[in-house]
Order: C-alpha cells, then sequence, then structure tokens
C-alpha cells in the first residue's frame, strides 16, 4: 500500500492520445522504465503504453520517434486485407498463384527471396500452386512469412494500406515496399512507424474499431497464434492471453501486443528498440519493460 501512495503521488509528464483529458504518467512507471533500459548500453527503446479502460491516456516514452518497424508492418497489411474483405472488394476465399517473383518499387526490375531467409521456409513449398489470401495473411502473421507478406503487399499495395494506416489515426506508419526490395533500399524506400503508430493500430484491432466485427474477431484470432513469443509474452504471467505481432532485422526487434489480464481491461504495450546487436539481450530488455507495465497496470 504504502509503494501504491508512493507511486500515485509521484507523477511526471507523459503523452495521451485520444483520451478526453491528459493525464500525467506516474513518474514511478518512467523511471523504471529508463532505468531498465539504462541497464542496456546504448539500446534505443520507444514504448506506448495504454489500458483499453473507457478514457485511459497512453503513457509513452519516445512514442514519435521513427524506426524502421521490421516485420511489425504486416499488421496494417493484414487491417487492409479484412478491410477490402469488408468491402466486398476481394472475396473471403480469393486465392493467387504463388510466385517468388517481385517488382522493385524503384524501377519494376525482379527479385526474388530466399527460404533460407525467412521464417516460414515451408511456404516457399507451395510455389506455383494456388493459395487463398487468409492463408497467406494467417502465415504473415503467425510465421511472419516474408513471402505472404510480399504477395500481400503486391496485391493490396503500400500506398492503399499507408492509407488505411492513417485514416485509423496511424500517421506514423508507412508501408512503401514488401521484404528485401533492395534497390528501394539503396534508395532509402524504406518502410517506417512509431511505438505510437503501431499501438494505435492495435486500439482499433481490440476495439473493433479496424474493420468489421468479424473480421476484428479474425484479426485477433490471428494475432494470439503467434508462434514468437520470447518479447512482450516472456514477461507476463503464463498463460496470458496475448494477441501480438513481433519484429527483427539486424540490430533491431519489436513487439507490439494486445494483453489481456484475467478480470480487468485488455492494455496495448508496444515496444520499440534498435541499437542492440545481439537479440537474445534485447529479448531480455522487452520481456522486463513488459514485466514492469504489468506490474503497474495491475497497480492502476
Amino acid at each position: 500500500m504504502f509503494l501504491r501512495h508512493v507511486l500515485l503521488l509521484a507523477l511526471g509528464a507523459a503523452t495521451a492520445c485520444r483520451a478526453p483529458a491528459s493525464r500525467p504518467a506516474p513518474t514511478g512507471l518512467l523511471d523504471a522504465w529508463r532505468a531498465r533500459i539504462a541497464r542496456s548500453a546504448g539500446a534505443e527503446v520507444a514504448l506506448y503504453y495504454r489500458s483499453l479502460a473507457p478514457n485511459a491516456p497512453a503513457f509513452t516514452l519516445d512514442a514519435d520517434r521513427p524506426m524502421h518497424p521490421a516485420s511489425t508492418m504486416k499488421v496494417p497489411v493484414m487491417i487492409e486485407l479484412f478491410r477490402r474483405i469488408d468491402a466486398g472488394t476481394i472475396a473471403p476465399d480469393s486465392s493467387v498463384v504463388l510466385q517468388n517473383r517481385f517488382a522493385s518499387i524503384v524501377d519494376g526490375s525482379p527479385y526474388t527471396l530466399d527460404a533460407g531467409d525467412d521464417s516460414d521456409s515451408l511456404l516457399y513449398t507451395k510455389v506455383g500452386t494456388r493459395v487463398t489470401l487468409t492463408e497467406l495473411d494467417r502465415r504473415m502473421i503467425v510465421r511472419s512469412s516474408n513471402l505472404a507478406t510480399n504477395v500481400l503487399v503486391e496485391q493490396l499495395g503500400g500506398p492503399a494500406i499507408t492509407a488505411t494506416a492513417a485514416a485509423l489515426g496511424a500517421n506514423g506508419m508507412i508501408v512503401r515496399r514488401g521484404v528485401e526490395d533492395t534497390k528501394a533500399f539503396q534508395a532509402g524506400l524504406n518502410n517506417s512507424t512509431t511505438a505510437r503508430a503501431l499501438g494505435v493500430l492495435m486500439e482499433a484491432i481490440a476495439l473493433g474499431r479496424a474493420a468489421s466485427p468479424r473480421s476484428t474477431t479474425a484479426m485477433l484470432e490471428t494475432l494470439r497464434a503467434q508462434e514468437f513469443n520470447d518479447e512482450i509474452p516472456a514477461g507476463l504471467p503464463a498463460g496470458t492471453p496475448v494477441a501480438h505481432k513481433t519484429g527483427w532485422i539486424t540490430a533491431t526487434t519489436h513487439d507490439a501486443a494486445i494483453v489481456s489480464p484475467p478480470g480487468r481491461s485488455p492494455f496495448v504495450l508496444v515496444i520499440l528498440t534498435r541499437a542492440i546487436p545481439d537479440r537474445a539481450t534485447a529479448q531480455r530488455l522487452m520481456a522486463d519493460l513488459a514485466r514492469i507495465t504489468w506490474e503497474f497496470d495491475q497497480r492502476r
């Protein structure tokens, strides 16, 4: 009780996102975040946390800092697909002949993906056969398939995906291209996100605003089936339901989650990290930040 009293008295500044009135973030939470980050020398971390209880504010740390999204950009791709299904412009059972050949957004030149560099190498065995877009969506989220992602990005279009994210309030999410478009990378045409943008998209899914009720339910089910769980879920009590999407590239590891504590309102937590060469080190940091946030949420 004493600790809670101290935490509630020690208030500092925070950003409130789409709340009726701004509420200061407890200094204790921010200090705990910063203290843990400081133990990982050189780490750059952005955080976004918001309870989904009515009118709850967002508590943030560097939440508007642009970062490479890695595979977290697959979240708005999923949203765009389901919104097209809702609109009737894509049938729920639509399929394509799977190809491993894509056009660079720079000049249209072809490039391919390497199965050995993809976390879902099994999908490459289906090249030349018909695969539904919803199966590709599931592989894109659950197994973080790059091949599935590139097919969907080409089908849906980066500008449309970005526009949908902006319409949902996630202006910091920019999807320009699929994965491994080397010419685009060299030209500086990269995808980008902020912790806030990802947080807003996860909120939209959790609260049923991202698409129809049927579609948001399907998206939540897919996110809960995530097979990579060494970041945010690792810092939570065993068995806690978590719908989330991870992402990682060189020295960069991210996770964006909807956490559902038993008997309490869910909360959204986004942790973006970079400048941490060892992925296991980043995962431990993220798990600790998730634990700190969970403990704070339980005291609210």
